[in-house]
């Protein structure tokens, strides 16, 4: 053999190794329970322990995973014709269902607060979907409910998942470390809550946040 076909012969270790198979991300729902405080805006949060393998040590809004009783599951009342519109670009019927349903049900275990028992879907509004990207080992396709504080009832508490479970004023949460999507669905919010209401009933699309690159509107 050449020698110059030796030397440019390719080692087995200097080969691009595979590429990670990219995780199918679960259906999720966040719910931010918002309530004016004066001149500003505060939000229910709370910290997520070290141990969770999932944003651990980050202030986020109360959610998770859909589950499979969340499809069928009663409600007092049914989301908005607006929401559940939003809501069907990215959902079938039951799934737009069980996101609302999810919502209501990880604010209660999460926070000890209640939209209802069932739940009352009316108060919610579709702020924002958001997509951790491809390479994440654990991946949420989220949505983020807004609802005035006035629809929720019962005492703080909870199942012990939020740390430090309170509302934070608008300001002192966006000046905290927070992670990248939750710092965008604030920003979000900000916009939100700025609009009239009629404003907010009028909306036909809903941004959402893909690969970290920022928001599109579906």
């Amino acid at each position: 053999m050449p020698e110059d076909h030796v030397r440019h012969a390719p080692l087995i270790d200097q080969q691009t190794p595979p590429r990670p198979r990219a995780v199918r991300p679960r259906h999720a729902a966040s719910l931010i329970v918002y309530r004016q405080d004066g001149d500003d805006i505060s939000m229910l949060m709370g910290m997520r322990g070290a141990k969770h393998r999932f944003m651990p040590n980050r202030l986020v809004f109360p959610g998770g995973a859909v589950d499979r009783a969340d499809l069928s599951a009663p409600a007092a009342t049914p989301l908005t014709a607006q929401t559940e519109h939003l809501l069907r670009k990215n959902a079938n019927e039951r799934l737009a269902h069980g996101l609302g349903i999810a919502a209501a049900r990880e604010l209660h275990e999460e926070t000890g607060l209640t939209l209802g028992m069932p739940p009352r879907l009316d108060g919610l509004h579709l702020l924002a979907r958001a997509v951790t990207p491809p390479l994440s080992p654990i991946r949420f396709n989220a949505r983020f409910f807004v609802v005035d504080a006035v629809h929720v009832a019962g005492s703080l508490g909870g199942d012990g998942e939020l740390e430090g479970l309170r509302f934070y004023g608008m300001q002192e949460a966006l000046a905290l470390d927070l992670a990248m999507p939750t710092r965008r669905v604030l920003e979000r919010l900000r916009l939100w809550l700025e609009m009239t209401p009629e404003e907010r009933t009028a909306r036909t699309h809903t941004p959402v946040m893909l690969r970290d690159k920022g928001w599109r509107m579906e």
